[in-house]
């Protein structure tokens, strides 16, 4: 039986969780001074709290810690001790490394916003992350039998889209508004796979971020920051490769191109500029106004229809995903 309840409150706890601590880290943030400040490059005339990862991390790690402790001491409905309890006893490690690989992301970021650090130890401390990240058992298999082959797919695979969705982090609600478009997607494919532990992940993440969204799109009035963006970004890769897209359930091969097609946006535009700065002998770290978003401002749109454009294309390629 399709847990529809389970989805729904997945949803709705990780959006109304997240919403309920963003005014708090806000003024934390406030406080301690992570705040992301005017300059060269930046659209806003005054400091702007860099919050939201931290409140998405929020709405996505006290749902599981607290449905961890319900089954653990107590009786669970029929519907989600078969999803939730079955599924921990099974996936707990991969659950835990997934939060300990987000929390490390975030704060990695955070460090990162504080101190800019230098791009080859924010890049190691990324390798570092996806490593453990495939030591517990997430891999990406492509129809190889290698251990060698999968550990470096995975690997690459999440730094590409953790990086991919940093880099959309350039116009408000565009990270966030891809991240939530791209989990739900990601939910429902493995929810209809029957893996109901993997789409209550998801819907849980797409919930979080949707709780982020309105104190973001369009006035900006908190930022997800680099933290937020690499915990978007490492959700994202890990959700790619946790369901099943090619099984007996679902014989047509072509569908493991499906992570490609629902992430099609930020993908397309990470290499976009790469090519641009390596043509212009930039170096690919160093931010320009060269993304996507960007040139759809430059050709006479406004900032919020250029990032609506970007997350209609993102949703019409992964609807093609769900084409037979």
């Amino acid at each position: 039986m399709f847990p529809v309840g389970l989805y729904l409150f997945a949803l709705v706890g990780g959006a109304v969780i997240s919403a309920a601590s963003l005014p708090l880290w806000r003024r934390w943030c406030e406080h301690v001074g992570l705040v992301d400040a005017p300059g060269y490059r930046k659209i806003h005339d005054h400091p702007v709290p860099l919050a939201g990862g931290l409140a998405v991390i929020t709405g996505l790690v006290a749902p599981i810690l607290g449905a961890t402790a319900w089954a653990w001491l107590g009786p669970l409905p029929e519907s989600f001790d078969r999803v939730v309890a079955y599924g921990l006893a099974k996936r707990g490690w991969q659950i835990a490394a997934i939060l300990g690989g987000a929390v490390a992301m975030l704060a990695l970021g955070v460090i990162d916003d504080r101190r800019d650090l230098a791009a080859k130890w924010k890049f190691a401390a990324q390798v570092l992350i996806a490593i453990t990240v495939a030591a517990s058992g997430i891999r990406v298999t492509m129809f190889v039998e290698s251990a060698a082959f999968s550990y470096a797919v995975t690997v690459l695979w999440i730094l590409t889209v953790t990086n991919a969705l940093n880099f959309q982090d350039n116009m408000n609600g565009l990270c966030a508004g891809l991240g939530l478009i791209a989990g739900w997607f990601f939910a429902w494919h493995a929810g209809l796979e029957g893996q109901y532990l993997v789409a209550s992940l998801a819907f849980l993440f797409t919930g979080a971020l949707a709780g982020f969204l309105p104190y973001n799109f369009p006035r900006g009035g908190v930022f997800l920051g680099d933290g937020g963006s690499h915990v978007v970004g490492f959700l994202l890769a890990v959700l790619a490769i946790l369901p099943d897209f090619y099984s007996a359930a679902s014989p047509h091969k072509w569908l493991v191109i499906a992570p490609l097609l629902v992430l099609a946006v930020p993908l397309a535009d990470l290499v976009s500029v790469i090519l641009i700065r390596r043509r212009l002998g930039q170096a690919v770290w160093v931010g320009d106004n060269n993304h996507f978003s960007h040139r759809l401002v430059r050709a006479g749109q406004a900032k919020p229809r250029a990032v609506l454009i970007l997350l209609l294309i993102a949703t019409t390629t992964g609807a093609v995903t769900f084409l037979k």
